[in-house]
This record gives structure tokens, C-alpha cells and sequence, in this order.
């Protein structure tokens, strides 16, 4: 027989005293990391149909009684909505499998069998269905209560009695119910915000978002603070927008590089985006152009967003380093750029004024017209 190994494991010893516990989960900074998840991966099978009955009527007195076999019902359907208040996937993480129920079998005495009930998939508003090679989309959920098909049940079998005809008194068969429908779909969750912050790492996007809105994002001097998309809701001259901090992106992000190019996809469903450049970085100009060229290879529509472009901390920059980096800022957008300082609140009104401009604008019958539509059933 071969040797069986066997690893020891250590034995952890702790005395607990009134008023302590002890942690034996995953640390909070665990926790907050696994909140927000875009991607899921999950297989789904709808409810076959009930068989039909064969049966026929028996009662005292009454030789030829008929045919009374019922039909079986239908089989439940896997139904995709939209909901508010997630704005994440991170249920689908422990959770892959979603069966509708069967319907039940026809019985005796004209007794049809109860439909099964559906399997309804809450998925937070901006989620794409794709079919399971990644590509094909079954549909693109971009409004409260929009519903999609994603698998159908199906039909309960007739019974003998529905095959009773003038010249057949006493069928004797009946239909089985139609088989389930199974399929492995992704989901893909592009976060709906009226306008995004873009620009490399450390440019001092959260920073902005923390000082316009009451989020609380992850502020940091290094790069890469941000690991995952921050909602805000930003409000200037009596109205309110949607407001995104996106993870910073590097040189060759729309081909997977730093963080690559999973959070472009919540670019594309910003109205408008705030560029920010960080001032205090060797050239705005370069850094600027890094941004834009990410954005142009991705394609997806992103190159074509309206864009407000603004040097960010200012106020650590010297009157000369001011004036030359946005003058380089200036000859690499093609348009003078706005300034402003998150700490000490130079410009900030102007940039979001600047925003809600365009978003007014976007937001007209004429924008949304030409919007492409994304398949969806309704009810």
C-alpha cells in the first residue's frame, strides 16, 4: 500500500477572559477587500414541465367514466432584474448555482399540476449578461426594475384528458413535460455614474471625491490606493450627481497592465469624465497624453466621452512650475485646462460646474436617442 503523509497542524492555545473574543474569521481589511466584485461566473437551469395523467373517471354506477388525467404545470423560469441599492456581485462569489423549481405532475380527477415558481437573479443596475464564452450578450440591465429571460421553463405535458376526441373516448397516453433549459452565463457589473474621475495613479482622484461628496474612499501617498470603484454623490447649486473614483491606470492598462483594464469598462457608462493630471508630476503633458492613449486603444466609445481636463495640487505648486506645467497641459489637450487643489478648495466649484454643464447636456432626448439599446425582456 503506498505511505499516507500526514501534516500536523498547529494547535492554537488561548485563554479567554469575560468580556474578550477571539477572531478565528478573515481580518476586516479582508472583508472591506472582497465587498466589491464586477465579475461572476454562475450556471442556472429553469424547472422542467409536470407530466401529464393518465387517469379516468371511477365512480359507483357508472361503467364508462372517461378520461380525467390533468396536465402537468409549468416549469419555473430564471429571471434576471435589476434592483437598487447593490452596486456589487460579491453575492455570486458564494453562490454559483440557481435552479427555478419543477412544475408538478397532472393527477387524477382533472387535477393539473402547479406551475413551478421562478428563480429571480437581483443584479445591481449597469449589469451585462454575456453567454458563457464572454462575448455574446444576452442583455444589458441599465434600469430599476428592467427584466431579462435568461432561461426559460418548460411546459407541462398534457393529460389524457386533453386528447379525448369523438372517435378516441379512452385515450390512454399523455404528453411528458418538456425538459429544463441549462446554462452557464457571466455576469458583468459597468457601474452607472453621471461623470468619472480618470488619470494615473496618485493624479489625487479620491482625494477630490472625499472633499465634493460624503464618500469616504482610501486616501494614501502612494500609488494604487484605490482598488476598486468609489460612488459619490456630489451636489453644487441646488442639484446632485453621480460622481465615480476610478483605480488609476498606467501605460498599457487596456492590455491588462497594473490594474489592466477591468475598470475601464465603468468608463464607459459615465456621461462625462474629469481628467485630472497631477501638477506636482514631472511633465501634465506626458501624463496627460499616457491617459488619453489608454483610453483610445480600449475604444468601446471612450475616446469620443466629453472630457474636462484640470491640473490637480495646485496649491503645491509654485507660481513658475504652475504656469509651465499648465501650459503643457494646455498644448497636449488642446484646450486650456482648469487648476484646482482638493486641500485647499481652489477650483473645485468650476470643475463641478463644469460637470453638471455637460451632464445636462447628455441628458437630453436627442443624447439618449442615440444610444445603442442592449436586449432585455419585459414582463
Amino acid at each position: 500500500m503506498p505511505e499516507v503523509g500526514y501534516t500536523r497542524l498547529p494547535v492554537l492555545h488561548a485563554t479567554l477572559r469575560p468580556g474578550h473574543a477571539l477572531a478565528l474569521g478573515p481580518r476586516d481589511d479582508d472583508i472591506r477587500a472582497m465587498k466589491f466584485l464586477d465579475e461572476a461566473k454562475v450556471y442556472i437551469q429553469s424547472g422542467a414541465g409536470g407530466n401529464g395523467c393518465v387517469s379516468f373517471r371511477r365512480e359507483k354506477f357508472i361503467e364508462f367514466g372517461g378520461p380525467n388525467g390533468g396536465d402537468g404545470g409549468k416549469g419555473g423560469d430564471v429571471i434576471a432584474e435589476a434592483v437598487t441599492g447593490l452596486n456589487t456581485l460579491i453575492d455570486y462569489r458564494y453562490q454559483q448555482h440557481f435552479k427555478a423549481k419543477a412544475g408538478r405532475h397532472g393527477m387524477g380527477k382533472d387535477r393539473h399540476g402547479a406551475s413551478g415558481a421562478d428563480k429571480i437573479l437581483k443584479v445591481p443596475v449597469g449589469t451585462q449578461i454575456f453567454d458563457e464564452d464572454g462575448e455574446t450578450l444576452l442583455a444589458d440591465l441599465t434600469e430599476v426594475g428592467q427584466r431579462a429571460m435568461l432561461a426559460r421553463g418548460g411546459n407541462g405535458g398534457f393529460g389524457n384528458a386533453h386528447f379525448k376526441t369523438s372517435t378516441n373516448r379512452a385515450p390512454r397516453h399523455a404528453n411528458p413535460g418538456q425538459p429544463a433549459e441549462e446554462r452557464t452565463i457571466r455576469l458583468r457589473l459597468k457601474l452607472i455614474a453621471d461623470a468619472g474621475l480618470v488619470g494615473l495613479p496618485n493624479a489625487g482622484k479620491s482625494t477630490f471625491l472625499a472633499v465634493v461628496s460624503a464618500a469616504k474612499p482610501k486616501i494614501a501617498g502612494y500609488p494604487f490606493t484605490t482598488l476598486h470603484p468609489q460612488l459619490g454623490v456630489v451636489g453644487v447649486d441646488e442639484r446632485e450627481f453621480v460622481l465615480a473614483d476610478l483605480p488609476g491606470l498606467i501605460e498599457g492598462a487596456h492590455e491588462g497592465a497594473g490594474l489592466g483594464d477591468r475598470f475601464l469598462g465603468h468608463v464607459e457608462r459615465c456621461r462625462v469624465l474629469l481628467h485630472l493630471v497631477d501638477g506636482s508630476g514631472p511633465h501634465a503633458g506626458e501624463a496627460y497624453k499616457t491617459i488619453r492613449a489608454e483610453l483610445d486603444a480600449y475604444g468601446h466609445g471612450l475616446s469620443d466621452k466629453p472630457e474636462i481636463v484640470a491640473l490637480s495640487k495646485a496649491d503645491a505648486l509654485t507660481p513658475d512650475v504652475r504656469k509651465q506645467q499648465v501650459a503643457r497641459l494646455k498644448r497636449a489637450a488642446g484646450k486650456s485646462p482648469q487648476v484646482l487643489s482638493s486641500a485647499s478648495g481652489e477650483g473645485v466649484r468650476e470643475a463641478l460646474r463644469a460637470l453638471l454643464a455637460v451632464i445636462d447636456e447628455a441628458a437630453t432626448p436627442e443624447f439618449r436617442s442615440t444610444e445603442a439599446a442592449a436586449p432585455a425582456w419585459q414582463p
